[in-house]
């Protein structure tokens, strides 16, 4: 279903915002809010889609709207992405962000606001520019961030309290995580260079394009950039209970870089081989990953950003 929003001064093209069709009330409100902003400072025509599969987000890009906005989280911006590169049509659209999701982990990386209406005037108000993504050797494509090891289980748990807890479930579900971490022996690479090999246990591989993770209650690089044209990698090593704790806290801080068991580096391009591990891409869990590489799209598609970010 397709709702026009009427305005006074019509875009030739119309903006198309796509919604989570099994949205709740709350989420629906908040939309209708974002709508009515956007179609007010924007000064053109606004139409809303509703999608909850990729047939149904197909049949909205079919329609052929430039500019496309996700209204919702993290994983509904990964599978707009994941769809236009599967189309070959990223270069093709310009997005946009309004977030109502629960983690909004890209969108704090960018400035981009977390209230509806604030959020649609900055959108009204932003510019598109060229930002990168990654692609696997699978084909999957990647905005934010991937984490392997106990940032992935730590999104697993998470997964469960969401409901209940809200963002709470983010740092509920590290906590529980960390404490079962044994860790993982994987072999990382970077542009062809050996990282860490198997003879250490690895507790965290993650590979960064935004700064945040687990809804803002980690900061996976803070270094990380969206338009550098590189992949911000992170490996941590896995110790003792004590320092892992201290590592969960540093990472919240973003201050765990220091660390002598934190590795980092940028590379166009990530290789992960070893013990089967859990992996999120974008808050979208995958088990049993035993080896998968990376490698960077610099600008890879237009993106709608805040004014001065």
């Amino acid at each position: 279903m397709t709702v026009p929003v009427p305005t006074t001064n019509p875009r030739r093209d119309p903006v198309l915002i796509i919604s989570n069709s099994k949205a709740g009330t709350n989420e629906d409100a908040l939309l209708r809010t974002a709508v009515g902003e956007l179609a007010i400072s924007g000064g053109g025509a606004v139409e809303v889609g509703y999608s909850c599969s990729p047939e149904e987000l197909d049949e909205l890009l079919d329609r052929g709207h430039e500019t496309v906005v996700v209204a919702g989280g993290d994983g509904s911006l990964h599978a707009l992405a994941n769809a236009l590169h599967r189309r070959s049509e990223l270069g093709e659209r310009t997005v946009g962000l309004i977030p109502l999701g629960t983690g909004n982990d890209f969108a704090r990386g960018l400035g981009i606001p977390l209230q509806a209406a604030d959020a649609a005037h900055a959108l009204a108000e932003g510019t598109a520019r060229p930002l990168d993504l990654f692609v696997d050797d699978e084909g999957q494509i990647t905005v934010n961030a991937v984490h392997l090891g106990v940032g992935a289980d730590s999104t697993r748990e998470a997964a469960r309290w969401k409901k209940v807890l809200g963002p709470v479930s983010f740092p509920v579900g590290g906590l529980i995580a960390g404490w079962a971490a044994q860790g993982y022996r994987l072999h990382v690479e970077a542009d062809g260079e050996t990282v860490i090999d198997t003879r250490h246990k690895v507790l965290m591989v993650g590979l960064a394009n935004g700064r945040f993770i687990g809804g803002g209650a980690g900061t996976l690089d803070p270094d990380a950039r969206v338009d550098n044209g590189l992949i911000n990698l992170v490996v941590s090593r896995s110790r003792g209970f004590w320092r892992r704790a201290a590592h969960a806290i540093r990472l919240h801080r973003g201050t765990h870089p220091m660390e002598m068991d934190v590795y980092r580096r940028q590379a166009q391009v990530i290789s992960v081989r070893g013990e089967p591990v859990t992996a999120s891409n974008d808050g979208e869990l995958e088990e049993n990953i035993a080896s998968r590489t990376w490698r960077v799209l610099p600008g890879a598609w237009n993106f709608i950003v805040p004014g001065g970010a």
